[in-house]
């Protein structure tokens, strides 16, 4: 038997759920399950890593936009001018538009490669689907980065749905998914590697 993990019927953490050198490792959660409780029977999700811990998701997010919000804002800035992204004019409209657009492609691409982005690969954690814990290739991976980029085109409300979308991990259990993540059926967990 490993030494790493407590014997059959304890109700001890296992210590993949808790990294003391890792700021943003997560409580023991219950039967050792990185998936909530799961006392009626077996854990069907033993073989995955932990759920990513919601501070590495929200600097995964700030890391990638900061990447495309850059180059895009100085590209878009050179081609039209100066602009306000608030002001509602049909110049800050089109920079928005080629944000979210941009934004979705890189999303998507990066996704459907090895389900993680530049800002999940620095932060450690990728994007599995939650049926088998691979990577989302294909529809899956598109789907999610639409459902996160692209309500932001529809004014004033993809603002609001894109705030309720990110903030929904906090509450969801027991898989810490955001709205992107529910259609898409993904979840975010550790990279291991």
């Amino acid at each position: 038997m490993s030494t790493d993990q407590p014997p059959p019927g304890s109700d001890a953490p296992r210590d993949r759920d808790r990294d003391s050198s890792d700021p943003f490792a997560g409580h023991p959660r219950a039967n050792g399950s990185p998936y909530g409780d799961h006392t009626a029977g077996t854990d069907p999700y033993a073989g995955m890593p932990p759920l990513a811990h919601l501070g590495r998701r929200l600097i995964a997010r700030i890391i990638d936009a900061l990447l495309i919000g850059i180059p895009v804002g100085l590209v878009m800035t050179a081609l039209i001018g100066g602009y306000d992204p608030v002001d509602g004019s049909a110049r800050s409209t089109t920079v928005t538009l080629v944000y979210v657009l941009v934004y979705f492609l890189y999303e998507g691409l990066m996704l459907t490669r090895d389900g993680q982005t530049v800002g999940k690969k620095a932060m450690r954690i990728r994007v599995a689907v939650l049926e088998h814990g691979q990577p989302p290739v294909g529809q899956t991976g598109w789907v999610r980065a639409g459902v996160y980029a692209l309500p932001e085109i529809v004014p004033c409300c993809g603002f609001l749905f894109w705030l309720i979308n990110v903030l929904w991990c906090t509450w969801d259990r027991p898989y810490r998914q955001c709205l992107h993540d529910k259609a898409a059926k993904t979840v975010v967990v550790a990279a291991v590697p």
